[in-house]
């Protein structure tokens, strides 16, 4: 059997190392039109600012390395110009020479992975404008960024690859500038967790702009400036282009192999395309979203070597295995915060179509009694009717990694938020509390599913009329280190005892810091009998923090 595969690095290069593992005789060839078969990208910002200081931790695997160790034909700098799936050849460029040359597989993989986005905008060929996503563009970064130590970065696009360049950038000391034509920093988020993010990343000095559009690119005898619509133009050293990537399908349909609806190759549940000779994995494929039931792409390297173990498993052993698709799993540290997502999120559900809760819990890391505990904000979304569970974001300092993963894991089983509530997870005050955050995610979701707790969103507040009672149960001393403005403060303690100023035909919100003291006076004045009681989920916490995100750009908040 002779094995094709286009394109290396996750997808690929798994792929080739799984075949090999499984049918030792097998030919296999991989074919990569660039330098490098297997190395870290997600570490390649890293090795920009010096956090990675050794180039040579970066690749996984090497040309020869990986020949030698798997007895793999591979052939680095070689480009795949068409597929023939009649007579079953590939034509393919040896970038080295300009000759080409063809080969015939039985079986043939592509993997070409996504290319970065590069709008036609004026002036966007100009020295010093890069895009991130292979080896060659890290070392042209590297070395152009040196020539201004303090230099000024305008890094456009605020998703994962975006943000992580403008810590880098800022950690070898450039004056950074973030431009971000969305309301909101990391699109897979609600606005409320990027919200949290984005106070910190202003704190530390990084000029963040929301809702500005880029109109194009100038250079005068001053240097490169970016071009804003409606906006004065902002002086830059050095330009980040990362305002997303696409699947790059271009062999394929030059194929005739069938694209889906989101323009990535389409695979059925064992990875093979429209062609039965052909499969495909990685950035470039299309497959539906266990959650929406929508068919897209899934531009993560998890979910890319999964599917080329998959992959091989049903090339060598015949269609077997099922390939269950990606939840979306992904996480990112910007500065001292990180920010986690699996899932969907509430706005996407939204515009899927699909009913859904929204709870918003804030726990500490740990023990708050054992030293450096750090408060950590959970959301998580699940269905109203049996409470399974459909996406979770984490915005914090420490923890976040793992409380995300076990929420995934709930997410990826179609499980529910009962699950939450009895998870049993390590305890010692070092590293959680006796109810970790996600038992309290789980049993604010419970009392929510069962009832016993009524919450609305933070951006209510805005909306409550002549016949809505607004009510801030926290004590007197927080109430005047700040309050949302028109409410009335009533100690959850005294409660009780202030009832009869409460008045019963009205609907009243309810809110305390976080959320725990608002659940109790709801209790105690829905057994009381109040009727339309709400508590403002998140508390004053979350609705300072989106409110204020609000206020400092016109319009960036969509309420």
């Amino acid at each position: 059997m002779k094995y094709i595969i286009i394109g290396g690095v996750a997808g690929g290069a798994s792929t080739a190392a799984r075949l090999r593992r499984l049918d030792e005789h097998a030919e296999i060839i991989l074919i990569e039109k660039g330098a490098y078969i297997s190395y870290a990208n997600c570490g390649l910002p890293y090795y920009i600012g010096d956090v990675i200081t050794e180039r040579n931790k970066l690749f996984v695997q090497t040309a020869s390395s990986f020949k030698k160790r798997f007895n793999i034909d591979t052939r680095v700098l070689n480009e795949v110009i068409s597929i023939n799936p009649t007579d079953k050849n590939v034509t393919i460029k040896d970038l080295t020479n300009g000759k080409t040359y063809n080969e015939q597989y039985d079986k043939l993989v592509l993997s070409p992975g996504a290319e970065p986005i590069r709008p036609p905008l004026t002036g966007i060929n100009e020295e010093g404008i890069f895009t991130l996503r292979n080896v060659t563009d890290t070392d042209n970064i590297k070395k152009y960024v040196q020539q201004f130590p303090n230099g000024k970065a305008v890094i456009i696009g605020a998703g994962f690859i975006g943000l992580e360049m403008a810590e880098n950038l800022h950690h070898l000391g450039m004056q950074v500038t973030i431009v971000e034509m969305g309301n909101q920093i990391l699109a897979p988020a609600d606005f409320s967790i990027a919200a949290i993010a984005q106070q910190h990343i202003r704190s530390k000095g990084v000029d963040l702009r929301l809702k500005t559009t880029v109109a194009g690119f100038e250079r005068d005898a001053l240097g490169l400036k970016v071009v804003l619509k409606d906006e004065d133009p902002i002086n830059a050293d050095v330009v980040i282009l990362s305002i997303g990537v696409k699947p790059d399908t271009r062999l394929a349909q030059a194929a005739g192999l069938q694209l889906g609806n989101a323009k990535g190759i389409l695979v059925n549940e064992f990875l093979q395309t429209s062609d039965e000779n052909i499969y495909a994995v990685g950035d470039a494929i299309e497959f539906i979203n266990p959650i929406t039931k929508l068919s897209m792409p899934t531009f993560l390297a998890g979910p890319a070597n999964k599917q080329g173990r998959i992959c091989a498993n049903n090339l060598v052993l015949g269609n077997h295995q099922k390939y269950h698709g990606a939840i979306n799993t992904a996480i990112v540290k910007i500065f001292d915060f990180t920010v986690a997502v699996a899932g969907v999120a509430s706005k996407h559900l939204k515009a899927a179509d699909i009913k859904h809760i929204v709870s918003t819990t804030h726990s500490g890391s740990h023990a708050t009694y054992y030293p450096d505990s750090e408060q950590m904000t959970i959301q998580i979304v699940f269905s109203p009717e049996d409470g399974k569970l459909l996406g979770a974001q984490i915005a914090g300092i420490d923890g976040v990694d793992k409380r995300i993963d076990i929420l995934a894991s709930v997410i990826q089983r179609g499980s529910t938020i009962y699950e939450l509530t009895e998870f049993e997870h390590a305890y010692a005050p070092p590293y959680s509390s006796a109810k970790d955050p996600v038992n309290m995610a789980g049993f604010v979701a419970e009392n929510i599913l069962h009832k016993r707790l009524t919450v609305v969103a933070w951006d209510k507040v805005g909306k409550l009329g002549p016949n809505d009672v607004l009510i801030d149960v926290r004590s007197v001393k927080e109430f005047y280190q700040g309050h949302i403005s028109g409410s009335i403060n009533i100690s959850v303690d005294d409660l009780r005892d202030r009832i009869y100023e409460i008045p019963k035909d009205k609907n009243i919100y309810i809110y305390c810091q976080v959320g725990l003291r608002g659940y109790l006076a709801q209790r105690i004045l829905k057994q009381s009998g109040f009727e339309h009681v709400y508590n403002i989920s998140g508390g004053y916490k979350l609705w300072s923090i989106c409110s204020n995100e609000c206020k400092i750009v016109k319009n960036a908040c969509l309420v």
